[in-house]
């Protein structure tokens, strides 16, 4: 497969990460892309940018040579009903696609149930494109096959996140829960969506500690949306 989406991706504005908007494009573009997305922190990550800053994308150009570039935003799931941390007209004027995660800065990890319902609320929000790791240990039980069964339902994609399978990080409970949603996927044909979650320009494009797991559940490529920039852009575009 020849990666041509990562459109999980920070820069300084996001209060922790180390590269700027001009040096991530410049290096996905040297990764030959085809469809490059930015998607700072929503404002429940201390640090952050203001929302003014998700209202303004529009000054920044959407096209570099062959590269698409869509501006976006990680928003945060801060409650077990799946409410975001950024508003309705704020995705309608602005952004470009949207992604959805749990956070330990602005989640409280719940109960089995509460867990599944913050996710499938995340899930059935109309404006949310991909829901990212969400098998990483944020919330350490959940039902995942109801999840799967729901991102399917709703063309929402589920993200296998590379960062987050990176054994600096210490989430032991993320490859053991990414190979069960994998399996789901697979089960359900579901399509996924590997994420690099880069935060500095090395970082593009870095897949190395997922793409094992797909070797290892045997994970079909028809649903591995990374080489599909047509397919992507109609499912971001409901």
């Amino acid at each position: 497969m020849k990666t041509l989406i990562d459109v999980h991706t920070h820069t300084v504005a996001s209060g922790h990460a180390f590269s700027t908007v001009n040096e991530m494009i410049a290096e996905a573009q040297n990764h030959g892309l085809k469809i490059f997305g930015i998607t700072e922190h929503g404002p429940g990550i201390p640090g952050t940018c203001n929302p003014i800053y998700f209202r303004n994308m529009h000054v920044i150009p959407r096209q570099y040579g062959d590269m698409r570039l869509l501006m976006g935003a990680e928003v945060n799931i801060l409650d077990y009903n799946g409410t975001v941390d950024l508003d309705e007209p704020v995705y309608h004027a602005c952004m470009d696609h949207v992604i959805a995660g749990l956070h330990l800065l602005c989640y409280k990890d719940g109960t089995h149930s509460q867990n599944t319902s913050a996710l499938l609320g995340a899930i059935e929000n109309p404006f949310v494109n991909i829901i990212s790791h969400p098998c990483d240990g944020t919330a350490s039980s959940f039902d995942i096959e109801a999840v799967v069964m729901a991102a399917k339902k709703h063309n929402t994609l589920l993200e296998l996140n590379s960062s987050s399978l990176n054994p600096s990080r210490n989430k032991h409970l993320a490859p053991p829960m990414f190979v069960e949603m994998l399996q789901l996927c697979k089960k359900h044909d579901t399509p996924i969506i590997l994420g690099s979650d880069a935060h500095h320009t090395s970082a593009i494009c870095d897949y190395r500690y997922a793409l094992p797991l797909l070797d290892e559940t045997d994970f079909p490529e028809e649903l591995i949306i990374n080489d599909k920039p047509e397919i992507f852009l109609q499912i971001i575009s409901k």
